[in-house]
């Protein structure tokens, strides 16, 4: 479900559901939160790559199971998420994210919350969560690329390119393939210096992050909200960038 390796410095964390679309279950979500606590833990890692195997990157939250689900479990789950996505953007770590396919919702978010984020030529985005009534990553995104070029994404359920991820800011580059070849270098302070630095650059809004998220997951209503955003996907196109 994670394939993890470490070398010289550099672990790396593939998502390894792509008959799924590397969808994030719950299994999956656990095992990915654990493998970046393991990589912090391993003082010899620098950088921390996530990957995707197959077409695409992650389709984001999977609902393959919405029929048996409640809305305290659907809160519980992305609760969970959250706190994947904290530890992945407080990791003490050089964090780096390799786009390709659709990298929507929790995946966009998992995508915005690394410091080197590569999209493939062929990879879109999109943040549908506050659709459905979610406020999940929102502060994180705009952090990276400004409220006037988030809106779009978090309140009218925009979706964009590569190209325009680039422009944005959302993407630090775009082609894996020329990434690939140049690899990840040894940064130049140390973990320690690294830590303080991402401290005072990102402050500490976990307790106010999750607070938001939990509120909105907890206001009743959640699944049936899934249910009419999936229901109006089908009746209204996507609004591109």
């Amino acid at each position: 479900m994670v394939r993890a390796s470490t070398r010289e410095g550099v672990a790396t964390l593939g998502l390894d559901r792509p008959e799924k679309g590397n969808a994030l279950s719950v299994e999956l979500v656990a095992a990915l939160h654990a493998a970046i606590d393991a990589a912090v833990a391993d003082t010899t890692v620098h950088t921390l790559v996530l990957a995707g195997s197959g077409s695409h990157f992650c389709t984001g939250f999977d609902l393959s199971s919405l029929d048996t689900e409640t809305d305290a479990t659907l809160a519980d789950r992305f609760i969970a998420l959250e706190k994947l996505l904290q530890a992945l953007w407080h990791a003490p770590l050089r964090t780096i994210a390799l786009a390709q396919g659709r990298t929507w919702g929790a995946g966009a978010d998992i995508f915005a919350s690394c410091d080197i984020r590569v999209a493939n030529e062929d990879a879109t985005f999109r943040f549908p969560g506050s659709a459905f009534g979610i406020v999940l990553g929102t502060r994180r995104l705009v952090e990276a690329i400004g409220w006037d070029i988030a809106r779009p994404f978090v309140t009218e359920g925009a979706a964009c390119d590569a190209g325009y991820a680039l422009q944005c800011g959302l993407a630090t580059r775009v082609g894996i393939a020329s990434w690939l070849e140049e690899q990840a270098s040894t940064p130049v302070v140390d973990r320690e210096t690294f830590a303080a630095i991402r401290r005072v650059a990102r402050g500490d809004h976990c307790e106010e992050d999750l607070a938001s998220l939990t509120s909105s997951a907890r206001r009743p209503g959640l699944k049936q909200r899934i249910v009419d955003y999936r229901a109006g996907l089908k009746k209204a196109p996507k609004t591109p960038l």
